[in-house]
């Protein structure tokens, strides 16, 4: 245990077990559930929540993991953050919050920091980036699991679910969440990074994305409020690499031929950041 956060209990009482989805408690090794099953705790703090033998989708690799700490850690999008903060608040402070797909936790650790009485839980597939989400912020669990089977998380007790660029499960969302809680989505405009599509041969974002968006969250959601981020950033050769590199697009890109791609470009690139960010609550 030494050099890591205590489990914070109110974000333990938000999970479930995920082979009979009884409340889980805390163990001096992890977690255990009444009828006995147990979860260990990694030594780098983060708790795995798969049914045996149960493998979840593949997550980001430890090298996307490494540029995605860099890149947030800057600052760069901090305007994002703030947007999902404003949008989180809006309705009052929440107790609790779940992100899904939250990766190493940057986001939910910002909005925390507005929230000094919340507990959050990240979920996100990859053991890579939970490693670096249970050292993100006191009172955030990092959880291992699947978001597109059932969550490990109980009935009706998130007041605020959070995705952020991942994708969405409305049915589960909306069973999580309480009658009156609100899943906040922060998803790429078509104008996001757009002068970037070309030279670099990044992946294009989906003109229909918005569409595509209400689609996987209704009936069990719906749609109460909308916003826009939108700013320029002037980023130098390195943060285009780690831009890059931590996103889908590091799937599809070799290492040298994105550096040779790079170095074409006559640095500061400006580039826009696009998002639209958008509020639903539990379909009664």
């Amino acid at each position: 245990m030494t050099g890591r956060f205590p489990l914070p209990e109110r974000a333990v009482a938000l999970l479930a077990c995920p082979v009979c989805g009884a409340d889980l408690s805390t163990t001096p090794d992890g977690l255990r559930c009444a009828a006995g099953h147990a979860f260990d705790r990694a030594r780098q703090g983060h708790v795995t929540l798969l049914p045996p033998g149960h493998r979840p989708p593949s997550g980001d690799t430890a090298a996307q993991v490494a540029d995605r700490v860099a890149f947030l850690d800057a600052g760069t999008y901090a305007g994002i953050t703030a947007a999902l903060t404003t949008a989180v608040l809006a309705d009052g402070p929440p107790e609790t919050l779940l992100d899904l797909g939250g990766g190493t936790g940057h986001h939910l650790a910002a909005v925390l920091d507005h929230l000094p009485e919340a507990a959050g839980v990240v979920l996100d597939s990859s053991p890579y980036a939970a490693r670096r989400a249970a050292r993100a912020h006191p009172r955030a669990l990092a959880v291992v699991a699947d978001t597109w089977a059932r969550l490990p998380v109980r009935d009706g007790v998130v007041d605020r679910a959070l995705v952020v660029f991942a994708p969405r499960n409305g049915p589960e969302t909306a069973r999580v969440l309480r009658s009156d809680g609100r899943l906040v989505v922060v998803t790429p405009a078509a104008d996001h990074l757009a002068e970037l599509v070309g030279p670099l041969g990044l992946l294009r974002v989906d003109p229909d994305k918005g569409a595509r968006t209400a689609s996987s969250l209704e009936p069990h959601l719906r749609r109460i409020a909308a916003a826009e981020h939108r700013e320029h950033l002037a980023l130098d050769h390195a943060a285009l690499r780690t831009l890059v590199g931590m996103g889908p697009h590091a799937r599809h890109l070799a290492a040298d031929e994105l550096a040779e791609r790079i170095a074409t470009l006559a640095a500061p690139v400006r580039v826009s950041v696009a998002v639209d960010v958008t509020t639903w609550t539990p379909v009664s």
